[in-house]
């Protein structure tokens, strides 16, 4: 297996990047092509003492920044980083790529030069949660409008992803509303809920509603990807101020920094099950081939992770099994557009309808 990967993307770009490589590189059997410039990735790995030499180097001098307009960044800087990698991976010359870079260009360059799996109208990020148990948080900031055929799409994709990299049997689906109820939410949610309920290859649990997604309550979560990343921002900002105000109150006196010592096991496994660094990024499910955004402030351990993710992503099987449900809900968009076609009885008999 090969493993592209980014080294240019981000804040911490290359140094973090390259030693997020050097250390996956020591845990994972898999050869890796870093894409940047050559020049930047030798002197860091110079001046930081980083073993380089088992790495394929492609030499790539542009990047892709923050700021680019996405279409901008895929027709103007083919020579980034960033699409550089992105071709390579649509060459088959590589099994996953992995990128901090900006996430409009990463999903734009996706959708353009690696392609879409048949049958998936949308692709989505896919984000997952540290919670008890982890959620797969489908999108999480890629489709501002969805439809409900997008979403169900979605509850397949992320599914067939939960089976697969956390061997979860049958993954249970929820959708966020603002209730539990069948009837509450939009129009979109409301048909939504009746696909989900109705797809037997799902294993829907109904609406889930933000404060009950901290506990257990489903593997996947579905919505359109500006509600996603709303909530995904949220999760990750409340994380850091609980385990901020934990170590604060720890460290008010010498008596609680004694019980810190007392509890420092307990807390380090704390901050480990709920630290987004143990994931290190999302996954981008509908394409034909994995791709991997890693946060953008990632440092060595975050990207490490990320390239992890990559690496399970490529060896499960994934697209394989989203391959063929994607068939299957091909299929049915079909069936039931052939329906949509078909005149009623009353329009062929007249307005009287059949006398």
């Amino acid at each position: 297996m090969r493993i592209i990967v980014d080294v240019m993307g981000g804040d911490n770009a290359p140094l973090e990047l390259v030693k997020g490589a050097c250390k996956a590189a020591g845990m994972y059997e898999a050869e890796y092509t870093l894409v940047g410039d050559r020049s930047a990735i030798e002197k860091v790995a110079r001046e930081n003492e980083l073993d380089i030499s088992a790495f394929e180097i492609v030499d790539a001098r542009d990047v892709v920044e923050m700021t680019d307009d996405p279409i901008t960044a895929v027709r103007k800087k083919g020579e980034s980083s960033m699409m550089v990698g992105l071709h390579l991976l649509a060459e088959g010359k590589g099994d996953a790529f992995v990128s901090t870079g900006n996430t409009g260009a990463l999903f734009t360059g996706a959708s353009l030069i690696v392609r879409k799996i048949k049958g998936i109208q949308r692709a989505g990020i896919a984000a997952v949660l540290p919670m008890n148990t982890p959620v797969l948080l489908l999108d999480s900031g890629a489709n501002i409008s969805v439809t409900a055929e997008y979403l169900e799409a979605f509850a397949m994709m992320g599914s067939v992803y939960m089976n697969k990299i956390f061997g979860i049997e049958s993954p249970r689906v929820g959708l966020l509303n603002n209730g539990s109820e069948e009837c509450k939410g939009t129009e979109l949610q409301i048909e939504t809920y009746k696909r989900l309920s109705e797809n037997k290859n799902i294993n829907f649990v109904g609406n889930i509603e933000a404060n009950k997604v901290p506990f257990s309550v489903c593997d996947v979560l579905v919505t359109d990807g500006f509600t996603g990343n709303i909530l995904l921002k949220n999760i990750e900002g409340m994380g850091r101020l609980m385990i901020d105000s934990i170590k604060g109150l720890f460290l008010s006196n010498s008596m609680t920094k004694v019980s810190a010592l007392l509890v420092k096991k307990q807390l380090s496994a704390m901050k480990k099950k709920f630290d987004t660094t143990e994931y290190g990024g999302a996954p981008l499910l509908g394409f034909k081939k994995p791709v991997i955004k890693a946060h953008g402030n990632s440092k060595e351990k975050a990207f490490a992770s990320a390239i992890k993710q990559a690496y399970f992503f490529a060896s499960s099987g994934v697209i394989d099994d989203i391959s063929r449900e994607a068939a299957t809900l091909r299929e049915k968009r079909l069936a039931e557009k052939a329906l949509e076609n078909v005149p009623s009885h009353a329009a062929l008999e007249g307005d009287e309808g059949i006398k």
